[in-house]
């Protein structure tokens, strides 16, 4: 029988009945029995209401409890879990919902104004609401009172269990089909990689509408974890939490660790319990990494990629300390290889080159966009479009984006090496860098500059910091000044708003 991550939280009911598995955001507990009977309820009234296998289940809500006894009764029914991000515009939800063809929706009760003025725009037939009062079924109605057994289902394997659209730095978002088997290889390769202990009690807090949310709670349940939800990231909300759950691990990206030092150090925090903090999206500055050594704490760097369902390499304190700036080592059952983009052949150690992933948590193909998932797959190969190389005692690095290379009169300038060079001067906050057509040179690369407050600096400053650290080709030809640079929900920036 192919597996079913419904029937995974089932059995881990039955291996820990009493356990807790899910703290909401109200600090309500519910054991994994209880929890598991959720799910089977929701799974119910989804199949009673006509939902099948194969039919997509949209959810518009904060991390909660609720998110994942959703996601985990689609799975039940073979059903296919689409997790929106919450904070898109009302557009931007109407184009994926559009896109995904789903045919339920569970939203909060905060969320209302939005799912009013979707309705008649998309084929939603189903609407079910938490909290609040609401026309539509309600969803704490039907977790407590819907008693039938939810039907048997055959899907599972390599049936699609979720769909989750990438973040659209570079364009319209595409959606990422995940597999039951993608998922459950998942697990595997985090906690077969990183110390993930059946007694951790696990903070979720980074956003389940991105896969460094949702791949940690699938890997809670396999291992048995307690998962505590948090609505979103408040850093002093943070600190308390973990000191009254006794915390012992988390996922955060770079701005979240920097935001939870700053109030670190402006109040006294207990932080006993908490052993690690993964950290991804971004690389983790060392400085960053040390503050946390200093108080206790580990921070472990993943490199995480949707449609690879998850981590695919980590670089932990336990690893070499002088690789801190990589991105570790690749995550067991997983393979990358380093590949000339043009030529489609591997490159030696310590050459640039695009970074291709191989393994059984590698995603089916983009929802209902062939032609994206043939140019992303190569003979069960995931091309992630960025450019990075392997070190010979393995350690992978990832230099930049594929897509953002400037070439510049023959030769190639990875934007993220001047950003480096850029980012060492004490007046600047942030920055980022973008190639601009030139009639001469094709390319060349401009600067875009957040000073920090107070700070004075001006271009001429930024041109000869980059002239004194680089070569004369690869130094930014312009500079401007900005307020903020655009980002998505995980503090990525969108370079193509900066390139437009």
């Amino acid at each position: 029988m192919a597996f079913n991550l419904g029937e995974m939280l089932a059995h881990r009911a039955y291996l820990s009945p009493d356990k807790e598995g899910f703290v909401d955001a109200t600090g309500r507990r519910r054991t994994y029995r209880e929890s598991d009977a959720r799910a089977a309820r929701f799974a119910s009234f989804l199949a009673r209401k006509g939902m099948g296998a194969g039919e997509r289940v949209a959810i518009l809500c904060r991390n909660d409890e609720h998110v994942a006894t959703a996601f985990f009764a689609a799975a039940k029914i073979g059903a296919v879990a689409v997790i929106l991000n919450w904070r898109l515009q009302p557009a931007e939800l109407a184009y994926i919902l559009s896109d995904c063809g789903a045919r339920a929706l569970l939203y909060d009760a905060a969320f209302a104004a939005t799912v009013d003025g979707l309705r008649g725009r998309i084929g939603v037939e189903i609407f079910m609401c938490k909290g609040g009062k609401s026309s539509d079924h309600d969803y704490d109605e039907i977790v407590e009172t819907e008693r039938r057994a939810p039907p048997p289902t055959e899907a599972g394997g390599s049936d699609p269990a979720l769909i989750m659209y990438t973040s659209g730095t570079t364009g319209r978002p595409k959606g990422a089909v995940l597999t039951h088997d993608n998922l459950l290889w998942a697990t595997l390769a985090i906690s077969c990689t990183i110390e993930w202990n059946h007694d951790h009690r696990f903070l979720l807090v980074a956003p389940l509408f991105h896969i460094g949310g949702l791949a940690p709670l699938v890997t809670n349940v396999h291992k048995g974890c307690t998962t505590v939800f948090m609505l979103e990231f408040e850093p002093a909300a943070v600190w308390r939490v973990i000191q009254y759950e006794r915390i012992n691990t988390m996922m955060s990206v770079p701005l979240m660790l920097r935001a939870m030092l700053m109030a670190a150090q402006k109040t006294k925090v207990d932080a006993s319990s908490l052993i690690s903090i993964t950290c991804g999206a971004s690389a983790v500055p060392k400085e960053l990494i040390s503050a946390y050594a200093d108080m206790g704490i580990r921070v472990q760097q993943v490199s995480g990629i949707t449609e690879c369902a998850g981590a695919v390499s980590f670089w932990t304190p336990a690893m070499n300390p002088q690789k801190m700036h990589s991105q570790g080592r690749v995550a067991f059952h997983c393979r990358v290889r380093i590949v000339n983009p043009e030529a489609g052949t591997e490159v030696p150690h310590g050459l640039i080159g695009e970074i291709w992933c191989r393994g059984p948590m590698v995603f089916a193909g983009y929802w209902n966009n062939p032609e994206a998932t043939r140019a992303a797959l190569r003979d069960g190969w995931y091309r992630s479009g960025d450019l990075g190389y392997m070190d010979e005692e393995g350690y992978l690095f990832v230099v930049d984006r594929l897509k953002d290379m400037i070439i510049s009169g023959g030769e190639n300038i990875y934007p993220a090496e001047l950003e480096a060079v850029i980012a060492g001067h004490e007046a600047v906050a942030e920055v980022a860098v973008v190639g601009r057509a030139d009639a001469t040179w094709g390319e060349v690369p401009v600067a875009y500059v957040v000073r920090k407050p107070g700070a004075r600096l001006d271009a001429e400053d930024v041109i000869a910091l980059c002239r004194e650290r680089l070569a004369s080709y690869k130094c930014v030809k312009a500079v401007e000044f900005v307020e903020a640079l655009p980002k998505n929900s995980v503090g990525k920036i969108l370079k193509r708003e900066l390139r437009g």
